[in-house]
């Protein structure tokens, strides 16, 4: 469950459009997205009432309203009297505590100022200052991933604001709750081209799940909780608030006490799993002989609900890249990753299989291939929260709009009710995909003293327990990360997925080691991804944070190096990013950077000493970084070209071969 795509069949939110001279300003909002998030918020519960719209007698056209249920006094006291004035930034600050953040990820400039004044008055909220916007994001983007709960981000406007795009559109393809701030110039200097103006609602607008322009202060109480409840109900997704700086700057008195008008959005919101469904699929299950499972990010949130269907079914599970985690990697039943770069055997199962139970995906072009050859022998069940995801790409033969735990619980209630009666038996089945395994089991040559990448993420897998909070960059890095660390449970795994943004690792870690400040964090990274956001070194340095940063230093973009090899004949096309001019020299020197940000730093060249290097940097605490020198020569096996099928799987092969 990544990527979010525009269904303009269904119907937007309500266009709110103000003139500034109207008598009674109002916010300007859009969502033209189907794309519906997956969780709801762990703050507040709301009530939903549904009362008719007096512009129409429609009853279509009732207009829901949630009531969210204000705290109690004794919940959350207010720095400020009831009926005392206080600026707009400050009713900002007051409505994110209300919905109880406790950590932002805030850079300041001019159209922000006012919002940063506000913060240093808060006891409630901690900003954590990131060195780049894009930081900023990502480190929320970690937060969120890494907890569940939205992650926050603030920047200015103009280049702060257009700096969030990436994170941003990340959080869009991954599904990842996020309420982004931005200020804005003044209402009356908006459309002018004024200072550090960029009309960000509408830069966004595709790659957010829903925007807002602040055009009354009297709004903000209301914005901020719409934006939270969008953000984490349904499917996740970003969410961004542009607040001009003269409403930050008003005086107003805010009403708490407020209903969030979504008409459209709840009408959209999937409703419980009919039952009949439900036993269709548990027939479908009881008539197969060779099923499979089919994981998505969209399991994060149902981890014990999965492994109870397994243990009542025994079927095999195949995760994809962003369902790393929500069944354990370790089971006996786990077939790890399936897709581009998963195991032979995890493709091999959804080549064979007869059905195909696709709970909480997308069907994304990485993981199918060619789309004609994929799962072609099998029924196909889908089960996704987003109406939009179900026949896009692949059409199933029976589909669920539902939260996917609801449907399990539904489906392991039926199950447990009829278990001995199905009388399920895949012993054969499961027998002919250990013989997979164990023919194409994931595997990797050394040569020599130099460090194969896949074995330092072995050996990080076993001093760590499994039990580390892994975020990567993008790269081949990035794919070993996801073959060879036995990933326990569910948010062990931060990775930017749909949009494969390089830059992620580093302020990713840095979200999540605020966000579990007791865990072992470590940034599994690339040379190239690293230095693109190398400057976040200066806040973890200062915030003390605890990442460990594991360098797989190859001087080369590894995962472009190897299209190159398989593809154009290894002709290298501005794919090194060493010094042409002193090839023999490890160049950036990755240890000056950390130095410089006074974080303990050292680079380990052969395998014998690896071992003690990485012990050295889990031991050490606060930040470390670990440059571990690898081959550039490596790839990233099994891999099914672009657009392929399974039968054209490669196995074997590096860039010492000639293609």
């Amino acid at each position: 469950m990544a990527a979010a795509t525009a269904n303009s069949a269904l119907p937007k939110l309500s266009t709110l459009t103000s003139s500034f001279k109207s008598s009674i300003p109002i916010s300007k909002s859009s969502l033209p997205f189907s794309t519906t998030p997956q969780k709801p918020t762990p703050y507040r519960s709301f009530d939903v009432s549904c009362s008719l719209s007096h512009a129409s007698s429609n009853p279509r056209s009732a207009a829901a309203s949630v009531t969210p249920k204000t705290a109690p006094p004794h919940d959350f006291i207010s720095r400020y009297a009831d009926d005392e004035p206080r600026k707009g930034a400050d009713i900002l600050v007051e409505a994110l505590e209300r919905e109880g953040v406790k950590d932002v990820f805030a850079y300041p400039g001019g159209a922000s100022m006012e919002i940063h004044q506000a913060l240093t008055r808060s006891k409630i909220i901690r900003n954590v200052l990131p060195r780049h916007e894009q930081g900023g994001v990502f480190a929320a983007e970690g937060y969120a991933r890494s907890s569940g709960i939205p992650g926050v981000c603030i920047a200015t406007s103009g280049p702060g604001a257009t700096n969030l795009v990436s994170g941003l559109a990340d959080a869009m393809l991954d599904s990842i709750p996020l309420v982004a701030i931005t200020g804005q110039v003044p209402r009356r200097m908006i459309g002018t081209d004024a200072f550090q103006e960029t009309p960000i609602v509408e830069v966004t607008r595709s790659i957010t799940k829903h925007n807002y322009l602040v055009l009354d202060v009297d709004d903000i109480p209301r914005i901020v909780s719409e934006a939270f409840f969008l953000a984490s109900s349904g499917r996740p997704g970003p969410v961004l608030i542009d607040v001009p700086k003269d409403i930050q700057q008003q005086l107003a008195v805010p009403k708490w006490n407020h209903s969030l008008r979504l008409p459209g959005y709840l009408s959209r919101l999937p409703k419980a799993p009919g039952e009949a469904h439900l036993e269709q699929i548990v027939r479908l299950v009881s008539e197969s002989k060779k099923p499979v499972l089919y994981v998505g990010g969209g399991c994060l949130n149902s981890s014990e609900e999965l492994k109870r269907f397994v243990e009542l079914t025994g079927i095999p599970v195949a995760s994809t890249l962003m369902g790393l985690g929500a069944f354990p990697i370790s089971d006996e039943l786990s077939l790890q990753m399936l897709g581009m770069h998963g195991t032979v055997y995890a493709n091999y199962a959804v080549d064979k299989s007869d059905l195909l139970l696709a709970f909480g995906v997308r069907f994304d072009d990485r993981v199918t291939g060619k789309l004609e050859a994929f799962a072609s022998r099998a029924k196909i069940v889908h089960i996704d929260i987003d109406s939009a995801e179900i026949g896009k790409n692949k059409q199933p033969h029976v589909s669920v709009c539902s939260d996917v735990k609801l449907a399990l619980q539904g489906i392991n209630k039926i199950l447990e009710t009829k278990g001995a009666k199905l009388n399920l038996d895949y012993s054969e089945w499961r027998q002919e995909l250990n013989e997979q395994k164990l023919k194409f089991p994931l595997s990797y040559k050394t040569f020599g003293e130099a460090i194969p990448p896949q074995y330092a993420i072995q050996v990080l897998d076993e001093l760590t327990g499994g039990n580390a909070i892994i975020s990567t960059g993008v790269g081949q890095h990035q794919m070993w990360a996801a073959q060879f660390y036995k990933y326990k449970k569910p948010r062990q795994w931060l990775t930017s997925g749909g949009l494969g943004a390089m830059g992620f690792g580093l302020p990713a870690a840095m979200g999540a080691a605020v966000a579990n400040p007791e865990a072992v964090v470590v940034d599994i990274d690339g040379d190239g991804s690293f230095i693109m956001n190398v400057q976040e070194l200066a806040t973890i340095r200062v915030e003390n944070l605890p990442v460990k940063i594991l360098l797989l230093n190859n001087q080369h973009l590894g995962m472009v190096v190897q299209w190159e090899d398989r593809f154009y004949k290894a002709n290298r096309a501005h794919t090194y990013l060493g010094d042409p001019s002193n090839e023999s020299e490890i160049f950036p020197n990755m240890l000056k950077f950390a130095e410089a940000c006074g974080i303990p730093a050292a680079r380990v060249t052969k395998k014998e000493d690896l071992k003690a290097a990485m012990q050295k940097m889990l031991d050490t605490p606060g930040p470390y970084l670990l440059d571990v020198i690898v081959p550039h020569q490596e790839h990233v096996l099994p891999m099914i070209p672009s657009g392929g099928a399974f039968k054209d799987v490669i196995t074997e092969g590096d860039g010492r071969t000639q293609y």
